[in-house]
């Protein structure tokens, strides 16, 4: 690890930060997708019974 001096705390502190916020997009994305594929597939069966 290189050596951050004085700012060595706010540096990684940064990192963690964004990392977080990545994984949380990540976290969401994938969830947001789930329902969305489930709400499609409740319309399609619909769809398929009315058509």
């Amino acid at each position: 690890m290189p050596d951050l001096g004085k700012y060595a705390d706010t540096v990684l502190s940064a990192y963690a930060a964004s990392l977080l916020l990545l994984v949380a997009l990540v976290v969401f994305s994938i969830l947001r997708g789930r329902k969305v594929r489930a709400e499609m597939e409740k319309v399609e069966q619909r769809m398929t019974r009315n058509g």
